[in-house]
């Protein structure tokens, strides 16, 4: 069965995609990125968050979409 889109629109995700990013990029301690991750996992899933995490940028996560 497929999964059911999470966002209404490209525009939404981008917007979720950049606010998780800037929250990783703000996380100084192993603690602070498991709670940003335990948050945000059931939304955009693992492989997304491993991506922001690693630094890739949003528009890279997004184009595989297009």
């Amino acid at each position: 069965m497929a999964r059911e889109p999470v966002f209404a629109d490209p525009d939404e995700e981008r917007r979720y995609l950049e606010q998780v990013k800037q929250e990783l990029d703000a996380a100084r301690t192993k603690e602070e990125v498991v709670e940003v991750w335990r948050r945000h996992y059931l939304k955009i899933g693992h492989r997304k968050l491993g991506r922001l995490l690693l630094g890739r940028p949003v528009a890279e996560l997004l184009r595989s979409r297009e």
